[in-house]
């Protein structure tokens, strides 16, 4: 077999997949991203307190996100620890629509990109909770290694409310 041929195949097989993936999923289109929101209180470092599983962060603890604003455009870079190893994985973003909506575009992998959706922020920017396109995906992230038990059952109720499945839910090392 020819590899542009192979190469095509595996394009459309990849595609196939994903849109496969997309439909069986619940979106969280019906969940509005947080408004009145203030980029420059969100800037700055976040812990990965609990998350739905991802490919990406199996066995990663310690994890943390750190967002800065360059010409315009976010700068991400998640860090973390597996195997007594740091891992890090930088990104670029930026705003899907207003910049007071907590809904912005991210790539890792350029050309593509994901939505990063705030569904909930504290007044005082020091817990989130946040998705993507689906119900897939959920972070509770804080300013804190660790928040106490009782905020963090609350969030993680709120989320359970909204239809995200909180008993798949990994708590990584702080």
């Amino acid at each position: 077999m020819k590899p542009h041929i192979r190469t095509r195949g595996f394009v459309y097989l990849f595609a196939f997949v994903l849109l496969l993936g997309c439909t069986s999923v619940p979106s969280t289109a019906d969940l509005p991203a947080v408004t009145q929101f203030e980029v420059e209180r969100y800037l700055g470092t976040w812990h990965e307190i609990a998350r739905l599983p991802q490919w990406f962060e199996r066995d990663l603890h310690h994890v943390s996100a750190t967002y800065t604003l360059e010409d315009g455009q976010f700068r991400i870079v998640n860090r973390g620890m597996r195997d007594g190893k740091e891992q890090v994985a930088t990104a670029i973003g930026h705003f899907k629509g207003k910049s007071d909506i907590g809904e912005l575009r991210v790539s890792f992998f350029r050309p593509f990109y994901g939505d990063y959706r705030i569904i909930w922020l504290s007044p005082a920017y020091d817990c989130a909770l946040v998705t993507s396109s689906d119900r897939s995906t959920l972070w509770l992230l804080a300013r804190t290694p660790t928040l106490p038990q009782a905020e963090c059952n609350r969030l993680l109720q709120k989320a359970a409310t909204w239809g995200f499945d909180t008993t798949q839910l990994e708590f990584p090392q702080p």
